[in-house]
């Protein structure tokens, strides 16, 4: 069993209260798949240490890694109470545990509060994620259910945009 939480849409706020450590990962990543045995060692310290150990799958939650502005991979973020710092230091077990053993936290720039996960900026960004995730969906419905030509499938999209500019212009 894991030690690991995973992390989602609807139980990400868990972050906002305490101390935690959270990876963001994606299966296909080789640098995600190095880091995995080293992150879940992690989390079987996480007691002692005092912290909770999180990781979200990026390909599951785009939402929540627009949230989080998340571009490459793996990306850690530490957290105390909401307060958001990346991490960047190294991905050993050690570094990990030093980390917050230490306090070196203490001694890195607080994410800036607009671009801070809870901000209202980007719960608009985690929106804008989930309606490319959405529009993804019903193109390969449309490519790969309805077998429609892919520019075709294009052309429905900028006639879409077009109209809606239209109206909301109207």
């Amino acid at each position: 069993r894991s030690s690991v939480r995973v992390l989602c849409g609807s139980n990400w706020s868990l972050v906002l209260q305490g101390q935690w450590m959270l990876e963001f990962y994606a299966p296909w990543c080789p640098a995600c798949r190095q880091l995995e045995a080293t992150w879940e060692s992690f989390a079987k310290e996480s007691e002692r240490l005092g912290i909770a150990v999180g990781k979200v799958d990026v390909t599951q939650e785009p939402g929540l890694s627009g949230r989080f502005f998340v571009t490459t991979l793996p990306t850690i973020y530490h957290a105390n109470d909401g307060v958001f710092r990346r991490y960047r230091g190294s991905r050993t077990l050690e570094d990990l545990q030093g980390y917050i053993l230490e306090r070196k936290w203490e001694a890195v720039e607080p994410v800036a509060g607009w671009k801070s996960p809870s901000s209202i900026m980007m719960h608009g960004m985690a929106g804008l994620f989930h309606f490319s995730g959405w529009i993804r969906q019903i193109h390969n419905y449309l490519t790969g259910t309805l077998g429609v030509h892919v520019w075709i499938s294009y052309a429905i999209f900028i006639l879409a945009t077009l109209l809606i500019g239209l109206l909301l212009g109207l």
